[in-house]
């Protein structure tokens, strides 16, 4: 029996590796002109980072990808995924891909930011390149 989250990160760093190395340069071109190592403009560093994928032509591989991973575990999509939700969505920490298959959702994250909370009540969280980029992969 074939485990998914195994499987799907498997393929991701055997097949994948220059859409990785893609997001990790769109990621470092955004943190690039901060003034500091942070930021607390979370809106910024999604709607950033979306802009960088797409003029890169990241963005529109991204549903290619998740079909290839879903397709490694040996599941089936229900629809024809599409670079945007519920399929890919670009967050704060980085890239998502999310797909419904037999056992439950697969979701894909790959981190280039790291969430930084305040210990002083009402400060924002602040958002910080991470060195590189840190898979995660879940059956929720």
């Amino acid at each position: 029996m074939s485990c998914p989250v195994r499987d799907a990160r498997r393929r991701i760093e055997d097949e994948h590796a220059a859409i990785v190395e893609g997001i990790d340069h769109c990621a470092e071109q955004i943190a690039e002109p901060w003034d500091t190592a942070r930021t607390t403009d979370r809106d910024a560093v999604a709607t950033q980072l979306r802009s960088a994928l797409e003029a890169t032509g990241l963005l529109e591989q991204l549903p290619l990808v998740l079909t290839d991973v879903v397709a490694a575990t040996g599941h089936e999509l229900q629809a024809q995924p599409v670079p945007a939700p519920p399929y890919v969505v670009i967050t704060s920490r980085g890239p998502m891909l999310r797909a419904t298959i037999d056992p439950g959702r697969l979701v894909i994250r790959f981190d280039a930011f790291d969430i930084v909370r305040d210990d002083e009540p009402g400060r924002p969280p602040a958002y910080r390149r991470r060195d590189g980029i840190r898979l995660e992969v879940s059956l929720e």
